[in-house]
C-alpha cells in the first residue's frame, strides 16, 4: 500500500528574527471560520486529501475490522441498552433523563415529587435523527417550571443555538438565539435569559439579556480582553446570578443580584493578574477559593456577600500544601468541599454552625483504596441538607450515594450496571511512583487482571493528558476491559501538568516548565518496564488534544519505547498554532504555553519541543492521528499536517490520518457511535502491537 503523498508548497515564515519552513501550511483553508460552521464549504484540494489519507487509514488497519467489531460489541455490552439518570429534585418536581433502549441519545423528563404521571421535556433520539452529529452543550428549566431552554450543536464546531421550549404546550416557547457558546441561564424569576454570543473566531466575547419569552438583546458585558473565557451560572440560593471571566492564570467574577437581574454587573473583587478565585453563596456570606496570599493549593476565605471585595475576606480554611482545593456546595444548613490528597479525592463537610478550627469539625467521606474517585455532585436543595456524590474506581463501577447531614443516614441510589457481567474480584489497581531525574515523584495508576504476569510479557497502555492542570482521575472505565481482558496492562501517567499532585503540579508543567510533561511521561513508561508493567518497543502510547501534543512529543523524545501512538485530535503544531492570533484558542493559551509573536524565549521554547518541527530522521513506530473536521480546539489541519511531515522526515510507520469528517473535537456524538472512535484506537493498538513480538 503506499501512502498519500500531500504536495510541498514552499512557504516560509520570519517571525522575531527566526524563520521557520512550514510547506504544508496550503491545509489550512483560508476561510476556516466558513467551513467551521458550515464543513462543504471545504475546499475541494484539502477535502480530497483528507478522503485520501481517510481510505488510506483504512487500508493499512482494514485487517482488523472484524477485531473493531467485536471490540465495539463488547464494549457496548458493558452499557445498559435502557437506563434512567437518578431523578434530581426541584420544588413539586423530580427531573431526570432516561436512555430508551439502544438510544443514542436520551430523553429528558420529569414526573410529580409526590407521584403522577411522566412528562417528556425533550426527545435528544428524536432530534439526533437528522444530523450526522448532534450534541447538547446543555440544559436549564426556569424556577416556575414553565420553561425548558437547550443548546443544541449540529456540526461539532461548538457554536450553539438556544431553543426554548413551553413545557404546557410542547411548542417553541420563543425564537431560538443563534450563535451562543453552550453557557447559558434563566434567571431566577423566570423572566430572563442571560446567553453568551461566540463570535467570528469561535470566541466566547459578549453577555447578552433577552426576555424568556422572547424579545430585543441587551448588551450586559463585552469583554474587552480576547485571552478570556466567559462562564454564566447562579448560585444554589439563588440569590446572584454570576458572570466569569479569565484565563488559566487569572479570573474575575461579576456579580447580578437575582432580585434585580436587570441591573448592570459588579465586580466581587477586581481582577489582580494571577490570582484566581471562586465564589460560593453561602447565606449571608460567600465562600471563596482562591490562591491569594501564595496559596498554591488553595484557601477557602470568607466575606459579607455585600460586601465581598478583596479588603474584606478573612480566613475560613487555611491554605495546606498538599491538599488542593477542588470546589464548594452549599445548603442554608452546611458546606461541602472536594480536596486531592495524594492523587485522590476526599469530600468535607461541616455545619453552618460550626465555630473555631475548622478542619476539626468537619465530617470527611473517602476510600481505603490505592486509587479512587469521588466526584461531589452537590446538595439536592439549598433547604435540605442531602449531599450527592458518586464513589468509583478503576476496578469498581460507579456509586450513587445521598447522605443525609441531619440524620446520618446514607442511601445508595444507584450502581452503573455493567449488563456484560463484572466482577471486581478478577482485576487489582496499583499505585505506583517513577522518579524523574529532577527527584519529582510521578504518580502512575494500573489497572489489570489479577491473573495477568508481571514479568514484562503483557502488552501495555500507557495513556496521559498532563495539561491545563486537569487531573485524570482514578475513574471507571468501561471500554478499558476490551484490552485489559486480553491481558494488557493498562496505565495512567499522572504527569506534571496535570493537577494531581496540587496546582504546583500543574505550574510544573506549564510555560517553561512544559518539558517536564515530557519526560516524566517517558520517566513512567521506562519505570513500568523495570518493575515487568511491559516491555521496551511493546508500549502504546495514547492521549487526546493537548495529550496529543504529549504523544508527538514524546516519540521524538523516545521512538524505541513504543509499539505504537495513538493521537486523537492531536494538538502537535504548536509553534504555527500559539503565532496565529485568529484562531479560537491561540489568545487564552498564552498564559500555558507563552506568546511566540512577542516573547523571543517562548518562540524558542515551542520550537524545541512542537512535535511538527521536531521529526527526526530516525525510525519511528506506526502513528494513528485521528482529527475532527468541525473541531474549533485542535483544528484538523494539525493532524493532516503532522502525518505528512512524518512521511517525509521520519522512517518506519506507517503514518495514519483519519479525520471524521461529520464531527469535532470530541468525536462522534450519541454513546454508542462515540464508543466506535475507542475501538478504533484499540483495535489500532492491537495491530501496532502484533508488529512487535515478544523480544
Amino acid at each position: 500500500m503506499i501512502p498519500p503523498s500531500p504536495r510541498r508548497v514552499p512557504h516560509t515564515i520570519t517571525q522575531l528574527e527566526r524563520v521557520r519552513h512550514d510547506d504544508y501550511a496550503w491545509m489550512k483553508d483560508e476561510n476556516w471560520q466558513k467551513v467551521l460552521r458550515d464543513p462543504s464549504l471545504l475546499r475541494t484540494d484539502i477535502a480530497e486529501a483528507l478522503r485520501e489519507e481517510n481510505t488510506y487509514t483504512e487500508e493499512c488497519l482494514g485487517s482488523m475490522a472484524r477485531e473493531r467489531e467485536i471490540l465495539l460489541k463488547e464494549m457496548i455490552g458493558r452499557i445498559p441498552p435502557a437506563e434512567d439518570s437518578v431523578p434530581w429534585p426541584d420544588g413539586t418536581w423530580l427531573y431526570f433523563s432516561r436512555f430508551a433502549k439502544d438510544a443514542q441519545h436520551p430523553v429528558y423528563l420529569r414526573r410529580p415529587r409526590l407521584g403522577g404521571d411522566e412528562q417528556i421535556l425533550l426527545d435528544v433520539d428524536a432530534l439526533a435523527k437528522s444530523h450526522a452529529y448532534f450534541a447538547l452543550a446543555g440544559t436549564r428549566h426556569s424556577d416556575d417550571h414553565r420553561v425548558f431552554v437547550y443548546a443544541a450543536d449540529t456540526q461539532g464546531s461548538e457554536v450553539y443555538r438556544l431553543h426554548s421550549l413551553d413545557l404546557e404546550t410542547g411548542a417553541a416557547f420563543a425564537p431560538d438565539v443563534e450563535s451562543a457558546s453552550g453557557s447559558f441561564i434563566i434567571s431566577p424569576d423566570s423572566a430572563w435569559l442571560f446567553w453568551i454570543y461566540r463570535d467570528d473566531h469561535g470566541r466566547p466575547s459578549r453577555v447578552y439579556r433577552r426576555p424568556l419569552a422572547g424579545g430585543e438583546d441587551v448588551l450586559v458585558f463585552n469583554e474587552p480582553d480576547s485571552g478570556f473565557f466567559l462562564s454564566l451560572s447562579v448560585t444554589a440560593s439563588r440569590q446572584w446570578i454570576l458572570i466569569e471571566r479569565g484565563d488559566h492564570d487569572t479570573n474575575e467574577t461579576l456579580l447580578i443580584p437575582a432580585s434585580d437581574p436587570t441591573q448592570s454587573p459588579r465586580s466581587a473583587s477586581p481582577l489582580v493578574r494571577g490570582e484566581r478565585y471562586t465564589l460560593t453563596h453561602w447565606n449571608d456570606r460567600f465562600i471563596i477559593l482562591t490562591n491569594t496570599e501564595g496559596a498554591i493549593d488553595f484557601q477557602f476565605k470568607q466575606a459579607p456577600d455585600t460586601a465581598p471585595s478583596r479588603e474584606n475576606w478573612k480566613d475560613f480554611l487555611p491554605h495546606t500544601p498538599g491538599r488542593f482545593l477542588l470546589g464548594a456546595a452549599a445548603s442554608r444548613t452546611h458546606l461541602a468541599w472536594a480536596e486531592r490528597v495524594n492523587g485522590n479525592i476526599e469530600i468535607h463537610v461541616i455545619a453552618a454552625n460550626a465555630t473555631g478550627d475548622i478542619r476539626t469539625q468537619t465530617r470527611t467521606i473517602g476510600m481505603e483504596e490505592e486509587a479512587f474517585d469521588l466526584t461531589l455532585l452537590g446538595f439536592l436543595e439549598y433547604d435540605a441538607a442531602v449531599l450527592r456524590y458518586i464513589y468509583e474506581s478503576p476496578t469498581t463501577p460507579a456509586h450513587w450515594y445521598d447522605l443525609d447531614m441531619v440524620s446520618g443516614e446514607q442511601v445508595l441510589q444507584k450502581i452503573r450496571e455493567i449488563p456484560s457481567g463484572h466482577d471486581p474480584a478478577l482485576y487489582e489497581t496499583h499505585r505506583i511512583f517513577a522518579s524523574a531525574s529532577d527527584g519529582a515523584e510521578v504518580p502512575v495508576t494500573i489497572l489489570k487482571r489479577r491473573d495477568t504476569p508481571c514479568d514484562g510479557t503483557a502488552p501495555l497502555l500507557l495513556y496521559g493528558y498532563g495539561s491545563y492542570g486537569v487531573s485524570m482521575d482514578s475513574g471507571f472505565s468501561t471500554s478499558v476491559f476490551s484490552l485489559v481482558d486480553r491481558g494488557w496492562v493498562y496505565a495512567v501517567a499522572h504527569i506534571r501538568g496535570g493537577s494531581e499532585k496540587g496546582w504546583d503540579w500543574f505550574l510544573k508543567g506549564r510555560g517553561k516548565h512544559k518539558p517536564n510533561s515530557f519526560t516524566d511521561f517517558v520517566t513512567c513508561a521506562r519505570t513500568l518496564v523495570q518493575l515487568g508493567y511491559g516491555q521496551e518497543g511493546r508500549i502504546v502510547a495514547h492521549g487526546g488534544s493537548a495529550g496529543g501534543l504529549l504523544m508527538g512529543a514524546v516519540v521524538n523524545l523516545a521512538p524505541e519505547l513504543f509499539a505504537g501512538i495513538a493521537a486523537q485530535v492531536p494538538f502537535v503544531d504548536v509553534l504555527n498554532t500559539m503565532s496565529d492570533d485568529t484562531l479560537p484558542l491561540t489568545p487564552p493559551e498564552w498564559p500555558e504555553w507563552g506568546n511566540p509573536l512577542e516573547d523571543r524565549d517562548a518562540y524558542d521554547l515551542i520550537a524545541s519541543y512542537s512535535p511538527y518541527d521536531n521529526i527526526r530522521a530516525v525510525p519511528y513506530p506506526p502513528v494513528l492521528a485521528m482529527g475532527g473536521l468541525s473541531d474549533p480546539r485542535v483544528t484538523y489541519w494539525e493532524p493532516a499536517k503532522w502525518i505528512a511531515k512524518l512521511r517525509e522526515v521520519a522512517s518506519g510507520g506507517p503514518f495514519l490520518c483519519r479525520i471524521n469528517m461529520d464531527a469535532g473535537h470530541g468525536g462522534s456524538s450519541g454513546r454508542f457511535k462515540r464508543l466506535e472512535e475507542v475501538a478504533y484506537v484499540y483495535g489500532f493498538a492491537l495491530w501496532a502491537m502484533a508488529q512487535r513480538p515478544l523480544a
